[in-house]
């Protein structure tokens, strides 16, 4: 029986992880002793102390992020929210999770990567405009409104840019003018639930930003944002996309809750992006917006990621 739960979370926080951590200790203090522990050099001693772990941390080593706490869990026998270290590894990678995608026939943006220290190629066969993108970051990092291109002088600059900032492969990816959507899932096998859509509105940002998550737009003026929950598309759709992020969610074997990044153009959905271990944020975070559009509290979100694991975990 779980008594004791740790909270994980990084350094150096700042205020969107300093308030996600404050408001999911609120939320289940009421039922479980809770330890906020940071993801630091003495994290292996203090864990010890806990029976079950609210993993919130998201990055970790040079080369790789969000797979170093699971994989240390799991050689300590404890567990805790969210998928493996291996779930992880593969979702963190753009390019690996658009490659099985694209193997299972679910529709995403035409693609190739260049890995660092690699010239691009001419032989390519994709249509401008073009996105590049760092193939291994999240929260828009490494995105500006420079990263869709429209012609091959830009997209050699573009790629030059994520070798040299990022260290990374750049992805490369044809750019979808479409309507941005987001899905939440709560659950695990066949106990799954899709939460309503989101669509993010960048039709209010100022004349001359791009319409698409940059870092800016996404971390820096999301003030102009407006979010419609449910989303504005026809039921058809609704269904079409539903069904396709269940079959994500069993697919990469994601755990618990999850979030996938969806273009809409034309009659057709397009994934962007699989997003194994989304912020909790209240308020601030997608898929806090979508549940409270399904009817749930924040504290009754948290609650439930934590049913669904405890009955994964058979706790």
């Amino acid at each position: 029986m779980v008594k004791k739960i740790g909270l994980v979370y990084d350094l150096p926080t700042d205020s969107h992880i300093e308030e996600m951590v404050k408001a999911i200790e609120k939320s289940i203090s009421g039922k479980f002793e809770v330890l906020s522990i940071p993801f630091d050099d003495d994290f292996m001693q203090k864990i010890k102390n806990v029976d079950f772990v609210f993993n919130l941390s998201t990055k970790g080593g040079k080369d790789s992020r969000q797979l170093h706490v699971p994989a240390i869990l799991d050689k300590m026998g404890i567990p805790y929210t969210g998928p493996s270290a291996r779930v992880h590894a593969l979702c963190i990678d753009k390019f690996l999770t658009k490659l099985v995608l694209k193997n299972h026939n679910i529709p995403t943006p035409d693609f190739f990567v260049v890995p660092v220290g690699e010239k691009l190629c001419m032989d390519y066969t994709l249509t401008f405009p073009l996105i590049v993108k760092p193939s291994r970051e999240g929260s828009a990092k490494g995105l500006k409104k420079e990263s869709v291109v429209y012609d091959l002088d830009s997209l050699q600059k573009m790629v030059h840019y994520v070798h040299g900032e990022f260290h990374q492969p750049a992805l490369v990816e044809e750019f979808i003018d479409g309507i941005e959507i987001t899905c939440g899932i709560l659950g695990n096998g066949e106990d799954l639930e899709v939460l309503p859509l989101l669509e993010i509105d960048f039709s209010h940002l100022p004349e001359g930003v791009e319409r698409f998550y940059s870092d800016r737009v996404k971390n820096r003026i999301d003030h102009y944002l407006r979010f419609h929950c449910p989303a504005r598309l026809p039921h058809p759709m609704v269904e079409k996309i539903e069904n396709g992020c269940r079959k994500i969610f069993r697919l990469l074997e994601l755990q618990d809750y999850a979030r996938i990044d969806i273009r809409v153009k034309d009659g057709e959905y397009y994934v962007l992006e699989v997003n194994s271990l989304p912020l909790l944020v209240p308020v601030y975070s997608d898929i806090t917006k979508m549940a409270k559009a399904a009817g749930y509290t924040y504290e009754e979100l948290i609650h439930k990621i934590l049913t669904h694991s405890f009955k994964r975990w058979k706790i």
